[in-house]
């Protein structure tokens, strides 16, 4: 089923001339019931609140707009449960309850001792609640959880009696210079210090800590700023999809045909490897995002539902509609895939340790995985003059500044093309 609801931002004004300090509620609602507010905790002027995109522009906008896109992630995935499993549209304190529950609003448990929350509790038996609560919460895959597991590693290798008292700006600088000396990519130090700041955000929310960092700790560090993305282009797209495989090879024309069908619907590989027949719908298939939880209505074209058509009688096991394989082996099967189809491109990766930039280049083949399917559907589409706010939709893209990579990609292909007439 469908829940007729809008999310908005909205600010809140006590008089109706009121210009400055103005809190930003987000309005849920849902068609019969009257309409629920949330207080998010920000303020800003009414200059510097954009009323048609519901985000704000001024000084500290992207610290406000990260929660508001998170917010609206959040409720997102709570519509999507109602309309998938419940389905039925939730009551008002259903809605608030567990939106509050989701975010961290409310405390989530008593601290270890059965008294109040307090900062002088166990800091890695607190984030051992966290990991547990948080993963229960948002239905975590293991990879997530294994990720968590590992940054508890390196902060108890940092520092085996870090506690809430002690971490600050300044010792979270020390654990940042602590990860770079030990060899990780200033991508990956970026990564893990947003979980850290995840989990002291929860544990602010839930009393046990009592600092700021989550809020004020921002390192910059060289390279973090751009991605590397690695896609095919159509051409190569093409050579891959028309490739004609001996029937000895049959397990490579299936990894074959499952990374064509992530290429050209933008669907994960994670999400193509559960699809199933019933998720079918005439010519649109409907998911839930695996990793993101977001409810997915994609529809078909000619390539995507050529395929589909391949394995409808296929006898596949558990209802599935594509012959996947692991995730692991599929990765390593593709790199023969792009030997044979002759994706040999030179490509270069660059990325930095520190100060230090590393640059090494490849032969695409080397570099393919199933992610690139993903990131081949979105600059396809990009060139075929798709919106990126219909691109969003397809992919599950909640803020548009994940898909500025690819625009910057697309533009310099549009360079390059008129480059082109110098020549003439």
């Amino acid at each position: 089923m469908n829940i007729n609801r809008t999310v908005k931002f909205i600010l809140h004004k006590r008089n109706k001339d009121d210009t400055k300090n103005l809190a930003i509620r987000m309005r849920c609602t849902i068609r019969g019931q009257k309409p629920l507010d949330i207080a998010t905790g920000h303020h800003v002027n009414a200059e510097d609140w954009d009323v048609e995109r519901q985000c704000a522009t001024g000084k500290g906008a992207s610290v406000i707009n990260h929660t508001l896109n998170a917010w609206r992630s959040t409720m997102d995935e709570i519509f999507a449960r109602y309309e998938l499993i419940e389905k039925r549209a939730p009551a008002l304190d259903e809605l608030r309850d567990l939106f509050n529950d989701m975010v961290g609003r409310t405390p989530v448990l008593l601290a270890i001792d059965g008294n109040a929350p307090s900062e002088t509790d166990d800091l890695f038996k607190v984030f051992d609640i966290f990991v547990s609560t948080m993963s229960k919460q948002n239905s975590w895959t293991t990879s997530t959880e294994e990720k968590f597991h590992a940054l508890r590693n390196h902060l108890k290798v940092f520092d085996a009696n870090l506690s809430f008292v002690t971490l600050n700006d300044a010792k979270l600088a020390e654990y940042v210079n602590t990860l770079l000396e030990g060899g990780m990519r200033n991508s990956t130090v970026m990564k893990n210090i947003g979980f850290v700041r995840w989990f002291l955000r929860w544990a602010a929310n839930a009393g046990w800590y009592k600092g700021k960092s989550h809020d004020t700790f921002k390192p910059r560090l060289k390279g973090t700023d751009s991605k590397e993305i690695i896609y095919l282009t159509i051409d190569e797209l093409k050579a891959i999809e028309t490739h004609v495989f001996p029937p000895q090879r049959i397990g490579l024309e299936h990894v074959r045909d499952v990374f064509v069908f992530c290429c050209y619907t933008g669907l994960r590989f994670s999400d193509a490897a559960k699809l199933k027949r019933s998720d079918i719908h005439d010519d649109t298939i409907h998911v839930v995002a695996k990793k993101t939880r977001d409810a997915l209505v994609i529809e078909l074209n000619k390539h995507s539902r050529a395929i589909l058509d391949k394995y409808k009688d296929a006898g596949l096991p558990d209802d599935k509609a594509l012959p996947t394989i692991s995730n692991v082996k599929t990765n390593a099967y593709l790199k023969n895939l792009g030997v044979e189809c002759g994706i040999d491109e030179p490509t270069r990766i660059v990325y930095f340790q520190g100060n230090q930039r590393h640059e090494y280049v490849f032969p695409k083949h080397q570099l393919l995985t199933t992610h690139v399917a993903r990131r081949t559907f979105v600059v396809t589409a990009l060139q075929l003059g798709i919106p990126a706010e219909v691109i969003m939709r397809y992919t599950g893209h909640s803020s548009f500044t994940a898909m500025k990579p690819y625009i910057a990609i697309v533009d310099e292909l549009k360079r390059k093309s008129m480059n082109l007439f110098d020549e003439l």
